[in-house]
């Protein structure tokens, strides 16, 4: 469910540091609910709807597999406020992903004009703040805040006892960053949602040759629509339009994707399955719920091939799992109360399972 307008191996150009990210940064901000029926940004996992996880603690665990052994996790520990103004919630992640030793095929000008076999490790750090509210009618607004720094040092496969002046150092510098969201819930079979993300980093590579730096920008739009077919299913339809731009890399795309998924509620609300299709990537995923506690699960096979392709492996697996803790059931009877005042307003019903993240 894609359409590129760029050469195929241009879309794929970005450097290893930024690639990774796919794998961890670029799902968080979707959620593992929204990632296990086609993760559509736009809809359920839109910043806009974060003040309906007021009052609430997270867990995150991702693990990537790919068959010819590069393997990427991620770990994240998020908290949402209880509702502040007008039910305003505000929403801080912060996110760490590290690889075992990755082989992979690079280009460096220290190492000559083709691409070589390198073999190195990749980490990434970050934090997100989401920042919504609702605005009356059904409509919500929301925006995100980003801190993310990438590196990555690889040496060439055929020589692993080069010296270090003769590895490759892939890394980023924090530019400004950030996105923004709308949706509309006119009732509880319908949501639509908009979505918009801006990222900016500064990269920079070290090898034999010296260093060379460069921006790397991309700007995403995802725009979805979700619909109640029956009591407890949904349906969820999105587009996204994604462009990018990488100095080092010479090269400036633009390609759109689609997103298709299906969720049903099961057993009095307590058990959700779902599954979907994200752009190119199957996904599937299980919500269990009990008491103040929630736990998400996600699969995504060939997770982000359509941004990645081939540059770490050709087939991979993935895993990903929130734990959610609604800490507003530990505060006094009066504030809880006063917590409850977030539910939905009349004529309209949120699933149990609508937490945005």
């Amino acid at each position: 469910m894609s359409v590129a307008c760029a050469f195929s191996g241009q879309m794929r150009a970005q450097s290893p540091e930024l690639s990774m990210r796919e794998f961890s940064s670029s799902q968080i901000k979707k959620g593992v609910r929204s990632i296990g029926f086609g993760g559509d940004g736009a809809t359920w996992g839109n910043y806009a709807l974060v003040w309906r996880d007021a009052d609430t603690a997270i867990a995150d665990y991702g693990d990537t597999h790919f068959t010819n052994g590069n393997n990427f996790h991620f770990s994240a520990v998020g908290l949402t406020t209880p509702p502040l103004w007008h039910k305003l919630a505000i929403y801080v992640i912060g996110m760490q992903q590290d690889s075992n030793n990755v082989a992979f095929n690079g280009k460096s000008a220290g190492f000559g004009p083709k691409a070589v076999s390198l073999t190195g490790k990749g980490t990434d750090h970050a934090l997100f703040s989401k920042i919504a509210m609702p605005l009356g009618k059904g409509f919500s607004v929301g925006v995100l805040l980003a801190y993310e720094t990438s590196q990555f040092n690889a040496t060439p496969s055929a020589n692993l006892n080069l010296t270090t002046q003769q590895t490759v150092r892939y890394e980023t510098q924090w530019r400004p960053s950030g996105g923004f969201g709308l949706a509309w819930q006119p009732d509880k079979r319908l949501l639509f949602g908009f979505r918009g993300l801006l990222n900016n980093d500064l990269e920079r590579r070290t090898d034999p040759a010296g260093a060379v730096q460069g921006n790397a920008h991309s700007a995403e739009f995802r725009l979805g629509g979700s619909f109640m077919p029956w009591q407890g299913a949904l349906v969820d339809v999105g587009g996204t339009r994604l462009a990018r731009r990488n100095d080092l890399a010479g090269t400036n795309t633009l390609v759109y994707h689609g997103t298709l998924g299906f969720e049903q509620e099961l057993l009095n609300k307590r058990l959700a399955a779902r599954f979907g299709l994200d752009e190119t990537s199957p996904t599937a995923g299980l919500s269990f719920k009990f008491s103040r506690f929630k736990l998400d699960s996600a699969y995504v096979d060939n997770m982000g091939r359509s941004r990645v392709g081939n540059l770490f492996g050709t087939r991979s697996n993935s895993i990903l799992f929130t734990f959610t803790v609604d800490y507003s059931r530990l505060k006094s009877p009066k504030t809880q109360a006063a917590s409850a005042q977030v539910s939905a307003p009349s004529g309209v019903e949120y699933s149990s399972f609508s937490l945005s993240r």
